[in-house]
């Protein structure tokens, strides 16, 4: 593995880094280890997270080269070399993906009777019923498009595949070329009738192409697919008059986007792959960075293989995973009980997905909507599962004319469309819907309900670290915390009041919110350590987050680490900070968990000299998190939940099966079991969770299978963001 290089040897380069959490992705499918439908969903999950990458991070790059732009990152690259220095390190990638596709993975998924057919490979009846299904559904669906002087070249949309074919006119004996979308409203894996067999659809067109060009030579198609600028562009100066309706604009443009990459199916002839430049180049506009050979990129002979994700759903017990069975936890298990005579009573501390959502933050909310002293509810929604029980009961609690308040965030990234389309659906139920403020991402996950007692209002509270997403609560380690603490209850009030309406609250009594106290806050808590160390006292830092990038925080780690102070940190993606480098980072480690679930939590331990403080939230320490978005922090006092706090800190760091240590180079190395035995982090979790079940004499519940696709006829997988949103929740 390369070292990420950089100008600035206190920094990594936060792409490169990206990059470097990707291949950590792809070894879980190159993995033997690794049950091997899962290699496969690990193998789309690395396609889906390299198509964001280039729809955001890259597009990004090509636009401040296109602007001119100089300025730097704190690692020194600018953003010439920085592309550069991708596109060397993606074509790599590429290459082990191709490799272990098509000579590793499809080869054994054939040997357990899972299969991606050539056309030539069908039997006489299996041709008889795709030639019926191509008349009868797909045949009627697509549109030929030529290219030349009275035909100009088409609109291509983002991601979507085509046919670049090429034909001959018999009678006149010139070559032409036309282009066929193959479409996405149609299963991309096309059943044979054979148990587990496909033909790819675009396999199939490419066999019928004479169906569509009567009277034509067919000379020859070949598969490509291109990737577009796709971030929005919503001002943080500038206040829109209408925050709705401007984020619908940008979704429109988004289609319309300039284009960062053109993926093409080996053996396209290089006369096509340079048609296709000339022409797309024509289409751009001329302030954008005109497209060259490197955006041009070669993955194999299958394109979009983000899409094998419905592939690797089949149900082949011994070539998965065993099912998720999330557990209730156990002061939630009395039915003769309320969830708010529970958290009265104490708090509750949920870690997801072992602890089963539904039982916990669902019943949360559904037992408020039900409840009759329940006056209001408020809560935030970034990426939700709009039709799950939580929109259910805020619409439910709504009509039974409750206070519901909703603020939904219309920015959560590649989930617009969905989040405008709930927002409308809870508003047609009378719930109050807002949009955040101006130039914030509202990223915060809280729940407030409030609830008339015999002493007096009282405020109950959910904060997490995931999103209110049934789905991803099943494939997201996540903690939340359900508490009745009157500070924290408070606190959470003023945050909906400054969302909801015209507060501008500078201080906050107990929780850490950006952007108003968080940055200072951590500083000031890394800095405490560096103070006791200094005095000749223990100091200690563990922190687990998804991505730290944040100069600021950087920084006060290496003062840290120079004053002796001890930090563990588990950074599950992008790590700028290059530990182990003697007298600035030596007492700095760093690992990332890759595994079964997707690492989402975010639990921060300062020791502060035997009296340790613990805190979780949805923030990661970058400047985004820090700046502009809108996140909540919250310490967890009470003893026995910090020492759970704790166990799943000490679960990761003794990791041998899943954890990689971060080099000072920039390179990960991975850690295996050795003599020692096998510590995996998803499987020490699963096996705690269900063993305290066990003792307990009450049965886990909430099978949660990963995916509802129909194994029999997989088609399209979920958006990137839905599979597994990287680098983006």
């Amino acid at each position: 593995m390369n070292p990420l290089v950089s100008k600035n040897p206190a920094f990594l380069n936060r792409e490169l880094s990206w990059l470097e959490f990707d291949s950590r992705v792809l070894h879980e499918a190159e993995d033997e280890r690794t049950p091997l439908l899962e290699r496969l969903k690990f193998l789309a999950i690395f396609a889906s997270n390299l198509d964001e990458f280039y729809m955001v991070r890259v597009a990004g790059l090509r636009r401040q080269l296109s602007a001119g732009v100089l300025q730097a990152p704190p690692d020194g690259l600018t953003p010439a070399e920085q592309l550069a220095l991708i596109d060397e390190r993606v074509r790599a990638l590429l290459e082990r993906a191709r490799h272990c596709l098509h000579e590793v993975l499809l080869p054994e998924l054939r040997g357990i009777g899972v299969r991606l057919l050539g056309v030539h490979e069908l039997e006489e009846d299996e041709r008889t019923r795709l030639d019926a299904f191509f008349e009868g559904q797909v045949y009627p669906v697509l549109t030929p498009l030529a290219v030349d002087p009275g035909h100009p070249f088409p609109y291509i949309s983002n991601l979507s595949l085509s046919l670049a074919v090429e034909l001959r006119d018999p009678e006149r004996g010139d070559v032409r070329f036309a282009r066929v979308k193959v479409p996405k409203s149609l299963p991309r894996w096309v059943p044979t009738g054979r148990p587990h067999s496909y033909v790819p659809l675009e396999a199939l067109i490419a066999e019928r192409l004479d169906a569509l060009f009567p009277g034509m030579e067919i000379l020859g198609s070949h598969l490509f697919r291109l990737t577009r600028y796709s971030d929005l562009e919503i001002s943080h100066t500038e206040e829109p008059e209408d925050l709705l309706a401007t984020i619908e604009e940008q979704l429109f443009q988004r289609r319309f986007g300039e284009v960062v990459r053109v993926e093409v199916q080996s053996g396209m002839p290089a006369h096509l792959r340079e048609l296709l430049l000339e022409e797309l180049r024509a289409s751009e506009a001329p302030e954008m960075a005109p497209l060259t050979d490197r955006e041009i990129l070669e993955p194999g002979p299958l394109l979009d293989v983000g899409d094998l994700l419905s592939l690797s759903a089949i149900d082949i017990p011994e070539h998965r995973d065993p099912p998720l069975i999330a557990v209730v936890p156990a002061e939630l298990r009395d039915a003769n009980r309320s969830i708010f005579e529970v958290i009265r009573e104490k708090d509750v501390l949920v870690h997801h997905p072992f602890d089963s959502f539904g039982a916990s933050v669902e019943t949360f909310i559904e037992s408020a909507a039900r409840d009759e002293h329940v006056l209001a509810i408020k809560m935030t929604l970034y990426r939700t599962s709009g039709d799950g029980a939580i929109v259910q009961a805020l619409t439910q609690a709504a009509q039974r004319g409750k206070q519901v308040a909703v603020l939904v965030e219309l920015q959560a990234r590649f989930d617009e469309v969905n989040n405008i389309a709930w927002a409308r659906t809870l508003e047609s139920f009378g719930v109050h819907v807002v949009y955040g403020l101006p130039g914030l991402k509202t990223h915060t996950k809280t729940a407030l309900v409030v609830r008339k007692e015999p002493e007096g209002i009282r405020r109950y509270v959910h904060v997490g670290t995931g999103n209110y997403n049934t789905r991803t609560a099943r494939i997201y380690t996540d903690i939340g915390l359900l508490t009745c603490d009157e500070a924290i209850g408070a606190d959470i009030s003023d945050l909906f009041n400054s969302l909801t309406g015209y507060s501008r609250r500078a201080d906050y009594r107990r929780l850490l919110v950006a952007p108003v106290n968080m940055r200072e806050r951590v500083l000031a808590l890394i800095d405490r350590e560096t103070t006791h160390a200094v005095a000749g006292r223990p100091g200690r830092i563990i922190a687990k987050m998804n991505s730290l990038v944040d100069s600021e925080c950087i920084d006060a780690l290496y003062r840290a680490s120079t004053a002796g102070v001890e930090v563990d940190l588990i950074v599950r993606g992008v790590c700028c900070l290059r530990p182990g480098v003697w007298g600035l980072s030596d007492k700095i480690r760093v690992i990332s968990i890759i595994g079964r679930f997707l690492e989402h939590s975010r639990i921060w331990m300062f020791g502060n000299d035997g009296a340790p403080e613990y805190y979780f939230g949805s923030a990661d320490w970058m400047p985004r998190n820090f700046d502009r978005r809108v996140e909540v922090v919250a310490p967890v006092d009470k003893p026995e939940l910090q020492a759970r706090l704790q166990g799943i800190l000490e679960v990761c760091l003794q990791d041998n099966r899943q954890a990689w240590d971060l080099q000072p180079d920039g390179s990960y190395v991975q850690r295996h079991p050795g003599e020692h035995g096998e510590r995996a982090t998803h499987r020490m979790l699963l096996r705690d969770s269900w063993g305290a079940s066990r003792e307990s004499g009450i049965f886990p519940v909430q099978a949660s299978p990963l995916s509802n696709t129909n194994p029999k006829a997989p088609g399209r997988p979920p958006s990137s963001s839905a599979a597994f949103a990287a680098i983006t929740s």
